[in-house]
């Protein structure tokens, strides 16, 4: 029991390749850095690792004899990819597309990626990436992020002239 414990917890940082991790850390630096400045850095590695944890949870609730290895930090990262949706929904994220980088509101861009990852999770072919840890890490992040940091309503300025 204790090494299956260990295991969710290093398997976050473990990778098969380079661009698994490349990936990974992408993904990381462009949200990370202002749900981290949003929670503080104590409290945003404290729900990285359970982000990462409830994602390898999820992963192998929904099928407990899958051969996909549970390795990376996309778990977590989509934990990290929920809490922003919630806390920036209208912060612009760039996006390539078609050669042509544009501009989206996170809660389009994020939404989209989370209802792909949806999709991909029925599809019947083996494809090597665990979608049911990036589900279950994202709403994870959105559920932490409403109950937590939920992002306060921007105060009226009033300005009174004598």
């Amino acid at each position: 029991p204790v090494e299956g414990i260990l295991r969710m917890f290093t398997s976050m940082f473990l990778h098969a390749d380079i661009l698994h991790i490349f990936g990974n850390m992408l993904f990381l630096y462009v949200f990370g850095d202002n749900v981290e400045d949003r929670m503080g850095h104590g409290r945003f590695l404290f729900f990285y690792l359970l982000f990462g944890v409830v994602a390898d949870l999820a992963h192998f609730m929904i099928d407990p004899t899958s051969i996909t290895p549970a390795i990376g930090a996309s778990g977590a990262i989509s934990g990290v990819m929920g809490a922003y949706m919630v806390m920036f929904p209208f912060a612009r994220v760039r996006v390539f597309y078609r050669f042509f980088m544009v501009r989206l509101p996170a809660i389009v861009y994020l939404g989209f990626w989370f209802l792909m990852q949806l999709f991909e999770s029925m599809l019947p072919e083996y494809t090597g990436i665990a979608y049911w840890a990036h589900i279950g890490g994202f709403v994870t992040g959105v559920i932490v992020a409403l109950l937590f940091f939920r992002r306060e309503r921007r105060h009226r300025i009033v300005i009174q002239y004598y």
